[in-house]
């Protein structure tokens, strides 16, 4: 099994659904301690600087000239947005939440391929499992017993995970199609330091710079640092080189199930019977999208295994 020509690719992506399902937890504990564009910035300069130099230590190659500016603009729009969006919306709304939202991304993934030349085109089965995954996103918007109104954080929550998702799937669309010289893992090490960098002047706009250093924050910090920056990035570039989109993207299901079951161990978050029919349904519709797309074109699959 070990020589089938994928198995380092399917091992990469079950490291990515493992270990970025713990990130949800990773980033909750780091936001004890750093504000959550800080974090953004202190992580992945952290992991990209590491990454970049063992790469020149080992004298890979480096991308350049356009390659560079291409790795440069998927790492802002993966990390920077996506992931940015990613740890704002955690100080809204409980980690495992966050997890269940982001599933629906599968669907950003399908709708930003229709969108860009050459993509497979949206069709009436697809868009019927985008409606059923959607509707079970609203479930969890719906009041609790004896409440009124709705929850205004959970839905400027939604909101912002629903910006970093399309800024993720455009960056990692553009990011297969845009493969380089580069090896992945090298690749990824630009696009996290591009974004650290890039997020710097948003962490200095947000005014909110102030550390309260614990031994728990800088911890989580360091965790996703190496588990979900130096092994989680690093495989998930790796993965969306060699394998199909429709593939690597089953992952945000077991990230949400760790992340569930991580926010309730770790922080007793609330899960009950809504947000598990939200999480029944949502798969179900994500499930049906898969079922129905058709595979990405050939020209575009061959272009991103050189």
């Amino acid at each position: 099994m070990s020589r089938h020509p994928l198995f380092k690719a399917y091992v990469a992506l079950i490291a990515v659904c493992f270990f970025w399902g713990t990130t949800y937890l990773g980033i909750r504990m780091a936001l004890e301690s750093f504000p959550p564009m800080l974090l953004v910035c202190v992580r992945y300069i952290l992991s990209g600087s590491i990454m970049l130099i063992f790469a020149g230590a080992r004298r890979l190659y480096l991308p350049r000239g356009k390659e560079l500016a291409w790795a440069c603009f998927s790492g802002l729009l993966t990390l920077g947005i996506g992931n940015g969006a990613l740890v704002y919306s955690e100080t809204l709304v409980p980690s495992g939440i966050a997890g269940l939202i982001v599933t629906i991304s599968p669907f950003w993934m399908v709708g930003v391929e229709a969108l860009l030349p050459g993509g497979v085109r949206l069709h009436a089965p697809t868009i019927g499992g985008m409606a059923i995954g959607l509707a079970g996103a609203a479930l969890l918007f719906s009041p609790d017993p004896g409440t009124h109104g709705f929850d205004h954080k959970l839905i400027v929550g939604f909101l912002t995970l629903q910006f970093g998702m399309a800024g993720w799937s455009f960056g990692s669309i553009i990011q297969r199609r845009k493969a380089g010289k580069a090896h992945p893992v090298v690749a990824g090490g630009v696009q996290q330091l591009a974004a650290g960098l890039a997020m710097i002047p948003v962490a200095l706009a947000s005014g909110n710079l102030t550390v309260h250093w614990s031994t728990r924050g800088v911890t989580a910090i360091l965790y996703l640092v190496t588990f979900g920056s130096l092994v989680g990035y690093s495989a998930y570039v790796y993965a969306m080189d060699r394998l199909p989109v429709a593939i690597v993207s089953v992952y945000p299901y077991v990230n949400a199930v760790v992340a569930v079951a991580l926010g309730w161990l770790f922080y007793r978050e609330p899960f009950g019977i809504r947000e598990t029919a939200s999480m029944l349904v949502i798969f179900a519709g994500v499930a049906v999208v898969k079922r129905y797309s058709q595979k990405p074109p050939e020209k575009v699959l061959a272009s991103s295994r050189r």
